[in-house]
């Protein structure tokens, strides 16, 4: 049998929806020659409302 090992969460990486401007936006950063940037289309889902979509 092996060795327990206890984990701990830490509160940025509780479960749960997290607010995108809280965790991933920030308008001050400046980008670096050596930064990869990637772009996304998000297409909304039917139901879902605009807030939770990031619209």
């Amino acid at each position: 049998m092996s060795p327990q090992t206890e984990t701990k969460a830490s509160a940025g990486f509780k479960a749960g929806v997290k607010d995108y401007k809280l965790t991933y936006y920030t308008p001050e950063y400046q980008t670096k020659d050596t930064d990869i940037l990637a772009a996304f289309r998000v297409t909304p889902q039917p139901g879902v409302r605009p807030k939770k979509q990031g619209l």
